[in-house]
């Protein structure tokens, strides 16, 4: 069982580097990215360095916001909004467009709690572990992610994903090991009665890891043989299968969820805050953590946030919470832009 403060150091890490790893490789079919990148074994978005996205960034501002609400919902919801309407003044490289919806309507005066789009996106699932990796009570866990998903995304396809990803990173750490039955149960009851879609695709998910199927294999099964999407009831389910498949081995479930293409630095960074929950910060690789350069939210800053996080959550009093003005993330995210421009060239050439 990992400690409450490595849990969520780890979470934030996990995340940074399933992203970051994940990032090259967004967009392109298995077949392509084989012969374009080869294996997800290093950082391969700029000189075998990497850089993160908005999967990242909105955990870390989930965190922030926690830091100022605790577990209240409501706090948290007008401290995460917050933090969102001032993240896309930073001209963020890339957002999903229900999120970018619902923070233009945060800018025009809709409160959180009617900000949000009808979208089965998987925006709040990106930014669910954390939820699982700071509390303990699951009726809190339940609370905090409804709060956050509504913000932006209002179909409860969206809900019942970010909320299996929430109980992932919380049954994870808890146990080194995880049944792939005992979590289908347990997601069950955590639904309730009105989910039905998700709960049936994790018992294919159960099935595929008895047959020691692998998760690229069941991917293609599943029908994302070009790729996973960004429709939650297609991300998560094989984000749990990388996970109860592998548990607390980061670098090839990292490496095999992303095997699978599509939306693969979003699976990777889920993928990752679930065992980075689990396993905490000395679970993942060193290279791959020293291999991220970010600024001003570089790997320092996310442990001094969640070391921060975890101090709050247990009762200390005048943290110096860790804030970023969004000023500052301008000529970095005008950085990104370009190379993820660089990088869509680059995809105009072969092989195809």
């Amino acid at each position: 069982m990992t400690g409450k403060g490595e849990s969520i150091i780890g979470c934030l890490l996990g995340t940074a580097v399933g992203d970051a790893i994940g990032l090259p490789y967004e967009g392109l079919s298995p077949q392509r990215a084989r012969k374009m990148l080869g294996p997800a074994d290093r950082h391969r978005f700029f000189f075998g360095r990497g850089m993160v996205s908005d999967d990242t960034q909105h955990t870390c501002m989930v965190a922030q916001a926690l830091l100022t609400a605790g577990a209240d919902p409501a706090r948290f919801s007008r401290a995460f909004a917050w933090r969102l309407r001032f993240w896309l003044l930073g001209v963020p490289a890339g957002a999903g467009f229900a999120t970018l919806r619902a923070i233009i309507k945060l800018w025009l005066g809709f409160s959180p709690q009617k900000s949000g789009v009808f979208s089965a996106g998987n925006g709040p699932a990106m930014r669910a572990a954390i939820f699982g990796a700071a509390f303990d009570d699951l009726k809190t866990i339940r609370s905090l992610v409804t709060a956050s998903t509504l913000i932006t995304h209002t179909d409860p396809k969206a809900l019942h994903g970010a909320l299996a990803i929430a109980l992932a990173a919380f049954m994870a750490r808890q146990s080194v090991t995880v049944a792939p039955q005992e979590y289908l149960s347990r997601l069950q009851t955590f639904l309730g009665d009105d989910a039905k879609e998700l709960p049936a695709l994790v018992a294919g998910v159960c099935a595929s890891i008895a047959a020691n199927e692998t998760t690229e294999a069941f991917s293609s099964r599943s029908g994302h043989g070009k790729g996973v999407s960004g429709y939650v009831l297609h991300t998560v389910p094989v984000v749990l299968h990388a996970w109860l498949r592998h548990q607390r081995e980061f670098a090839p479930a990292i490496s095999e969820i992303i095997a699978c293409g599509g939306d693969a630095d979003t699976t990777a960074a889920i993928l990752g805050g679930i065992i980075g929950s689990a396993a905490g910060s000395a679970g993942i690789p060193e290279a791959w953590l020293n291999g991220i350069v970010e600024w001003p939210a570089g790997i320092a800053w996310m442990r001094e946030t969640g070391a921060c996080l975890a101090d709050s959550l247990a009762g200390k009093k005048d943290l110096r919470v860790p804030e970023i003005w969004f000023l500052t993330t301008l000529p970095r995210n005008l950085l990104m832009l370009v190379i993820v421009l660089l990088h869509g060239f680059r995809r105009l050439l072969p092989p195809y």
